[in-house]
């Protein structure tokens, strides 16, 4: 039996960068992974559910910022060794924001170190 996709969930205000995300994406694992984008928090809150593989969540969105969503998804049943939270912040501001263990990683979604650093978290989660 063919396993099932890996849910992958954007969630960022930025058409932009759901676009990067969800390219990254499909171009290195195709059919492998079911990707979802929202630019409204908002209208992300009533799909999160403990079945999701990744979330990945902008720190600065309009109505609802990115720590806030994170507790939500928790409440919801994703663990917060699934999660990403990005920010255009530098990645040592961060890391000061979300200490270890609040989340499976932070990462600056401008900076290309930081986006190499996002690959091989995806390979390992696509490993799973």
């Amino acid at each position: 039996m063919k396993p099932r996709p890996k849910r992958i969930v954007i969630v960022d205000d930025s058409d932009a960068a759901c676009a990067m995300f969800r390219d990254i994406l499909i171009e290195r694992y195709g059919a492998g992974v079911a990707v979802e984008t929202y630019v409204t928090p908002l209208n992300a809150l009533s799909k999160i559910d403990g079945s999701i593989d990744l979330l990945v969540v902008d720190l600065e969105m309009p109505h609802m910022d990115g720590k806030k969503f994170l507790e939500f998804a928790i409440e919801r049943g994703v663990s917060r060794s699934r999660v990403i939270v990005t920010s255009g912040r530098d990645a040592d501001d961060l890391h000061s924001i979300f200490p270890p263990g609040a989340c499976l990683a932070v990462m600056n979604k401008t900076e290309p170190k930081q986006r190499e650093a996002f690959t091989m978290i995806l390979d390992s989660i696509m490993r799973r």
